[in-house]
């Protein structure tokens, strides 16, 4: 969060991602910290998963971080 809130309060968009397990405490940061990034979250759990499995993911996810980056 701290480096999203960074990144926005010097105007270079940027985009949390994050697995789905932190949605809440996502939410509960932002308000903590006054900002409102833009998020993506992914399947949970990240750090058991293969290359392979981690790309997919990757792919998966690319249209909704280029959404968020871009509306």
């Amino acid at each position: 969060m701290h480096d999203i809130g960074d990144l926005e309060s010097r105007s270079i968009p940027g985009v949390g991602i994050a697995s789905s397990e932190f949605i809440e405490a996502a939410a509960l940061q932002s308000r903590s910290l006054g900002v409102e990034p833009r998020m993506v979250f992914v399947p949970h759990p990240i750090q058991d998963r293969t290359d392979e499995e981690l790309r997919k993911l990757a792919d998966e996810a690319f249209e909704q971080i280029v959404k968020s980056l871009t509306s």
